[in-house]
């Protein structure tokens, strides 16, 4: 009966995470999606990654002055980034959105990890295919030691933006 009690409490504890499905409707930069769920559209910034900016915005200059990459290196890089998702996900593919202990980043975008409809977690891939640095912001830091793991690999294998050019 024990057991029964302790398995339905992880049962309910796994359901009990926030998921829900989506649809595509726009890729706006290589960290940043826009979906339809739920009824509305959301803006959907992808939790523990940052690829670099592909507008010469105030991030950008400030990336290039903190990295002291020549700003157009800096859009080039977040243009690839922004290429790159959009060869894994397009306007009306489904999504499913999972989330973590904060929703809502400071500029009322979503934040959560996604996953693509054959299991892919697009965050993840995003990191490990070279084209993303981890950004790990607590609490939400559920899958922060995956993000680390991928993220070293892809720099030691110089793949994606790590590549030697």
């Amino acid at each position: 009966m024990w057991f029964k009690i302790g398995l339905f409490l992880i049962l309910f504890s796994i359901s009990a995470v926030a998921a829900e499905k989506a649809v595509v409707k726009r890729i706006i930069d290589g960290d940043t999606i826009s979906v339809f769920s739920g009824g509305k559209i959301l803006k959907i910034r992808l939790i523990g990654i940052d690829t670099p900016e592909s507008k010469g915005n105030d991030n950008a200059f400030r990336d290039s002055n903190r990295s002291g990459k020549d700003i157009e290196v800096i859009i080039s890089q977040g243009k690839q980034a922004t290429a790159y998702i959009k060869k894994h996900l397009k306007k009306g593919d489904p999504v499913t959105l999972e989330f973590d202990i904060v929703k809502y980043d400071k500029y009322g975008r979503s934040l959560a990890y996604v996953y693509l409809s054959d299991g892919t977690f697009l965050n993840d891939l995003i990191i490990s295919s070279g084209y993303a640095s981890p950004l790990t912001i607590a609490p939400n830091v559920k899958h922060k030691d995956i993000f680390i793991k991928s993220f070293q690999t892809a720099r030691e294998k110089k793949i994606g933006l790590w590549a030697e050019k």
